[in-house]
């Protein structure tokens, strides 16, 4: 099912491009696919970070083809939902960094792909909604959770419970993406963007990533906790010996990623 997810390597950076056209929607097999890359690159200590982009200018990912759900089955469509919250889940655990790179459309579940990455920019032409109940639907790739998460409880209402459809300069002001860029240049943008991310440590990415994400269990005291107990444990990796001694030696660190 790699023909719907073009993989690409580019020194530490991973780029998939959604290659299901006419309107890159999503499928189990390409859910499953996304989640089980995710692992792979996880495991992969020579990358640090990952873009996800269209070829398409229209349509960065219109979610779920509807014809999915043209149907009375309830165990298929747990068995959807399980992929799409599996593969995003996946996507948001992802170690190094995410970059949602969207170029046109992004509906359902092709935004909740990119409200699942750490970094989300976006192209001029691009516009983005999560209008499942206008279908007698609700989101199920987390984005009833992420998009309130990221934006707040107000707009994350208007664009679920009335189906607003937002374009690039107030998902911007909104704080739904936190870059415009002309047509055409997303990609490389997400590249320079992914370019600072390797002057980073990727253990202290990781860890970092981590506990920004703990902010979202609500208990920050034990957050405060977890903070100094990773601070400690990256003396138990190569990253921090090699940051530090660079930094003395005024020289490029050569991050290990261990």
């Amino acid at each position: 099912m790699s023909d719907l997810l073009k993989v690409e390597k580019r020194g530490h950076v991973a780029i998939v491009t959604f290659n299901n056209p006419p309107a890159n929607t999503w499928t189990p097999e390409s859910l499953n696919y996304l989640k089980q890359l995710i692992g792979v690159l996880n495991e992969d200590k020579d990358n640090y970070s990952l873009i996800l982009t269209s070829d398409s200018e229209k349509f960065f990912s219109a979610g779920a083809d509807l014809n999915q759900f043209n149907h009375d089955d309830k165990g298929l469509s747990f068995d959807f939902s399980a992929a799409f919250g599996g593969a995003f889940e996946a996507l948001s655990n992802y170690q190094g960094v995410s970059i949602a790179a969207i170029t046109g459309f992004a509906m359902g579940g092709g935004l909740e792909v990119a409200l699942s990455c750490d970094v989300r920019i976006c192209e001029e032409q691009a516009q983005m909604a999560l209008p499942e109940a206008a279908v007698g639907l609700l989101p199920c790739g987390l984005g009833s959770q992420q998009l309130s998460w990221l934006i707040g409880e107000g707009w994350a209402k208007r664009m679920i419970l009335l189906g607003e459809r937002i374009k690039a300069p107030q998902a911007e002001k909104i704080g739904l993406v936190s870059e415009v860029v002309p047509t055409g240049t997303s990609l490389s943008r997400a590249l320079a963007l992914a370019e600072k991310a390797e002057s980073q440590s990727p253990t202290s990415v990781a860890y970092c990533k981590s506990l920004i994400m703990e902010a979202r269990n609500g208990d920050i005291n034990s957050a405060y906790t977890k903070e100094r107990e990773l601070f400690v444990k990256l003396w138990d990796t190569e990253d921090q010996k090699e940051g530090v001694s660079a930094f003395i030696e005024k020289r490029k660190p050569q991050w290990k990623n261990n």
